[in-house]
């Protein structure tokens, strides 16, 4: 005598996974984000991707992304409290097999704002003036830096294929979403 069928999962964990392979994501995670998450998620998709026989470089520059965006997050969410925010990263494959690296977090609105700003303003450079603007960075005082070297939103705009894009987008506890994009 067959089983019956179980009662669906919610949320539709069938049509979620279809989803997520349609669109070509490797990797998704939504949720608050520690040391020890982004260390393991930073091994599976190392993993994952020498599994594919990726080339060397593109496996070093994606996880180099995935890094500095998790590690932004964190440091991030612990300095402001928000450790319990969820946070979301994706990483993805897009029609030209390039890797798209996204994330996502809570910001305060003038946090959100410099940062725009600032990606906004590397995405007028050229290569050239991003190499110049990351040796420059690397030369500045570090206490003038409020404990960050400054070097990662200009590194990841050295190693994109694109311009780095991102958005800010209101949210109901009246702080914003701030989300970045990387294409590798």
């Amino acid at each position: 005598m067959p089983h019956p069928s179980p009662a669906p999962l919610e949320p539709d964990l069938d049509q979620l996974r279809t989803s997520l392979s349609r669109q070509n994501i490797l990797l998704c995670f939504n949720g608050p984000i520690t040391a020890p998450l982004i260390e393991e998620i930073g091994t599976a998709l190392r993993k994952h991707m020498e599994s594919i026989d990726e080339s060397p470089s593109a496996v070093s520059d994606v996880f180099s992304v995935y890094i500095e965006m998790a590690q932004n997050i964190r440091r991030y969410a612990h300095v402001r409290g928000y450790e319990s925010e969820a946070a979301t990263m994706l990483i993805s494959r897009n029609s030209e097999g390039r890797y798209v690296i996204c994330a996502a977090n809570i910001v305060d609105d003038g946090d959100g704002k410099a940062l725009v700003k600032r990606i906004d303003a590397l995405g007028e450079l050229d290569k050239v003036a991003l190499k110049a603007a990351f040796k420059a960075q690397l030369r500045m005082p570090r206490e003038s830096l409020n404990a960050s070297a400054g070097l990662g939103l200009i590194d990841m705009a050295r190693k994109a294929g694109e311009a780095l894009q991102c958005s800010l987008l209101p949210q109901p506890c009246g702080r914003f979403l701030f989300s970045l994009r990387v294409v590798l």
